[in-house]
């Protein structure tokens, strides 16, 4: 039950509250209620019972915070809350607040709250016959012809009241007397001026001058009136007044005329002569404007400026000029003065809206609208906006003298990353005027641009034995975008070959690009590798590339040669025969040696540092061949022993040594001597004498031996040709060569030789078998070296 009646209260609180919303809403929308004061009315006043006229019940009305606002500065009414009594805060003025406009109305509202209501109100000011006329002189001086006929008019200058209607300046009386009387004469602006009108015929010698009183009157109740006293000089016959040769004068003068310009000459012409004759000019009741604007000379009627004109303020000006003569006579006449425009006032641009950041790759882009105008009228008026033509940009005309400055297309900031923009807005005045209006459009980055490596690949070279965090080179990559689309931090890449550990051997910095070792890199080990690096830039979405980096590693001398032949680590040193009839030149044996090595440190040099007998050996330098360098004879000792280096060509230099026993041999079927390193054992000191004694008797027969045999060797040597390179071997016992050897310098190709001495032959016979040439010796210098159990000097390297 409670309920339902809560839910009826609101009901009708709802539609109370509706009532007064369509109420206010009506009352706001009705015709403006007027109130009239008269003006200068005490400062509070009554002016009308606002509760009573728009039927609100005061003791309510209190509650809803009535007052009373104004569109003006100054609220000139006050409304007593309680009452609902509008009154005056203040005296007023019809004069100051409205000056000669009728009716003098000032609106105004009266607000109420809860609900919200306005009410529209005008209170109008009444005029009060509160101001006189008044006359700007005291004293008007008139020239009369004494022969001027009767009902001539005189046109006399006008009085001035602040009150209008009824309360205005309304006629004008004059003093009575004989000769004249005056009337009102009313224009269509609603001005009204005395005119003087001759009653009848003057006589300068019955009266030269007049004194009369002027009076202008008004139409308040009581009237108010103002006075000046006019002065009627009776002149001697001058019955010709001047008259201007045109009327009215037109002329155009042009704005940016400087001051004292001649504006024109005006021109009265009098019939009279004499004094009565000449002419002066003036202006005639000009206005404040005018005299200030403009002089005339008395003399000349030349119409000059006192100031510039300005064509936007007055367009033209309405001068009235009077010629007057000698005798007091006056003309008139009327210059209209049209000021002629000129194109001084320069284009106006005012900014409305601006972007100063426009994203690349965009459409069109609005950047910034703008208004433009000019003071001038006509063709100085019109006006043409532009931008230069080589900027990717447009402008579109909006509303009138509206534009809007659009991006003509996508931009791309890494071909130009900021615009200058100058519009220019020029009229098609004489002369053209312009005005430019600079601003600057910067194109923000969008990523959109790749990084870029300074080389697609790159080769980096790094000697062997390194120290380890070694920097070994750098890679550049660059981006066209900026901020965080061009921050480009490297990585390097998985390498194709998953044998190699590249996260072992480089590192790489990101910030940088520069690669470093990480350990110590082996020529003979590897001697070059290969992998990719990357470049990923920050933008969204990332943007990457990549760059092939090649590693070559550089051989240092750090491996000495090898000797491959002769064998220096068997169990039996290596015995070179040689013939004793060898001719010099004789190839004895090729020393083969190898260098892990590459390069110029591969290089080798042979040479020959100790010998049995110097100057029977030579070697080779560049192949190693150790060859005879003079014939044999007899003196010389059977066993020789050669001591020979082998050089590389690195820096610093390294070397092997490898050391040569010859035998040399009458003939190869002489029986074969054991070498000095597996000789016997001393004899026992009480046996010396004996070998002794063995010695000299085996000497002497050897010796007789010898002479016998190398006369008889002579003789077979005349008579067939020698079979072996020396000449002095038997054809059937050995074959065509002893040595088969190929290659120069460091050897180009590998050895094997074979040389098999038969054990079990008593007389010392040797084989020397066709040497074989693998190609895998010199590439492998490390292959097994194997002793032949079948021939006692037999080698094989493999």
């Amino acid at each position: 039950m409670e309920a339902r009646e809560r839910k009826e209260r609101i009901l009708k609180q709802r539609q109370v509250l509706l009532f007064f919303v369509l109420l206010g809403i009506a009352q706001a929308a009705s015709k403006p209620r007027r109130y009239s004061v008269a003006e200068e009315t005490e400062e509070g006043s009554f002016v009308a019972n606002l509760f009573k006229d728009l039927g609100l019940e005061g003791g309510k009305v209190a509650a809803r915070r009535p007052r009373v606002v104004s569109k003006e500065k100054k609220l000139n009414l006050q409304l007593d809350r309680q009452t609902g009594d509008l009154l005056l805060s203040e005296k007023l003025d019809r004069e100051a607040l409205c000056g000669p406009t009728e009716p003098c109305v000032l609106p105004f509202q009266v607000f109420l709250e809860k609900p919200v209501q306005f009410f529209q109100g005008e209170l109008l000011v009444q005029d009060i016959n509160d101001h006189s006329p008044e006359f700007p002189h005291r004293e008007l001086l008139l020239k009369i012809l004494e022969n001027s006929e009767p009902g001539t008019r005189f046109p006399l200058k006008s009085a001035q009241d602040l009150d209008v209607g009824s309360n205005g300046l309304q006629q004008y009386t004059i003093s009575p007397n004989s000769h004249f009387h005056v009337l009102t004469r009313n224009h269509s602006e609603g001005k009204k001026s005395p005119e003087l009108v001759q009653d009848r015929a003057l006589d300068r010698e019955e009266q030269a001058e007049f004194s009369l009183t002027l009076t202008a009157w008004d139409g308040g109740s009581p009237p108010r009136s103002g006075t000046v006293l006019v002065r009627i000089l009776i002149m001697d016959v001058n019955d010709n007044a001047p008259e201007f040769v045109h009327t009215p004068y037109e002329v155009q003068v042009l704005e940016s005329s400087p001051r004292d310009s001649l504006v024109l000459t005006v021109l009265a012409r009098d019939a009279d002569a004499g004094n009565f004759g000449s002419v002066s000019y003036g202006l005639f009741q000009a206005s404040d404007e005018i005299q200030q604007t403009f002089w005339i000379h008395e003399a000349t009627g030349e119409i000059r400026l006192k100031k510039e004109l300005d064509f936007e303020k007055i367009k033209s000006y309405h001068v009235e000029i009077e010629a007057t003569d000698g005798g007091g006579l006056s003309g008139k006449g009327i210059v209209v003065v049209e000021v002629v425009d000129v194109n001084d006032n320069a284009p106006e641009l005012t900014i409305s809206s601006f972007t100063s950041s426009v994203p690349e790759n965009a459409p069109e882009t609005m950047v910034t609208i703008f208004r433009i105008r000019d003071r001038d009228s006509g063709e100085n008026g019109k006006m043409v906006c532009s931008i230069q033509n080589d900027l990717p940009f447009l402008l579109k005309p909006t509303l009138k003298n509206f534009y809007t400055l659009m991006t003509d297309g996508a931009l791309d900031r890494e071909s130009r990353a900021e615009y200058n923009i100058t519009i220019t807005v020029t009229d098609l005045g004489t002369p053209r005027l312009k005005t430019q209006h600079n601003i600057t459009v910067q194109v923000s980055d969008v990523n959109d641009n790749a990084p870029a490596f300074s080389q697609a690949s790159y080769t980096m070279y790094v000697p062997e034995n390194n120290s380890p965090a070694l920097h070994i080179g750098t890679v550049r990559a660059t981006d066209s975008d900026s901020g965080a689309n061009a921050q480009l931090p490297a990585h390097l890449l998985p390498p194709h070959d998953p044998h190699l550990a590249l996260a072992s051997l480089v590192s790489i910095n990101a910030d940088n690009g520069q690669l470093f070792a990480l350990r110590a890199l082996d020529y003979e080990a590897l001697q070059a590798f290969e992998f990719r690096v990357g470049a990923a830039d920050r933008g969204s979405p990332a943007l990457s590339s990549q760059a092939l980096v090649r590693v070559l590693v550089l051989d240092a001398n750090d491996n000495a040669p090898f000797v491959l032949y002769p064998l220096q680590n068997a169990s039996a040193p290596c015995t070179e025969l040689l013939p004793r009839a060898a001719e010099p030149g004789y190839l004895l044996t090729k020393v083969v040696a190898v260098d892990r090595d590459s390069g110029q440190n591969a290089w080798l040099s042979f040479q020959l540092l100790k010998a049995t007998e110097p100057g029977l050996f030579g070697v080779w330098p560049h192949n190693g061949e150790v060859r005879t360098a003079r014939l044999l004879s007899e003196r010389d000792a059977p066993r020789h022993r050669l001591l020979l280096l082998v050089k590389d060509n690195g820096e610093p230099p390294q070397s092997a040594s490898v050391t040569l026993h010859v035998l040399l041999v009458d003939g190869f079927s002489q029986p074969y001597l054991p070498p000095p390193e597996v000789a016997r054992q001393p004899a026992q000191p009480d046996a010396l004498t004996l070998y002794l004694v063995i010695a000299l008797a085996s000497v002497s027969s050897l010796f007789l031996f010898s002479l016998l045999l190398f006369v008889a060797l002579r003789l077979c040597r005349r008579t067939r040709p020698a079979s072996l390179p020396g000449g002095s071997v038997p054809e059937g016992r050995f074959l065509g060569h002893l040595l088969d050897v190929s290659g120069a310098g460091t050897l180009s190709h590998s050895y094997q030789y074979e040389v098999c001495l038969a054990g079990d032959s008593g007389a010392g016979e040797f084989n020397f078998l066709k040497p074989m040439v693998p190609n895998l010796l010199l590439q492998d210098p490390g292959r097994e070296v194997k002793e032949n159990p079948h021939c006692r000097n037999s080698f094989e390297f493999s």
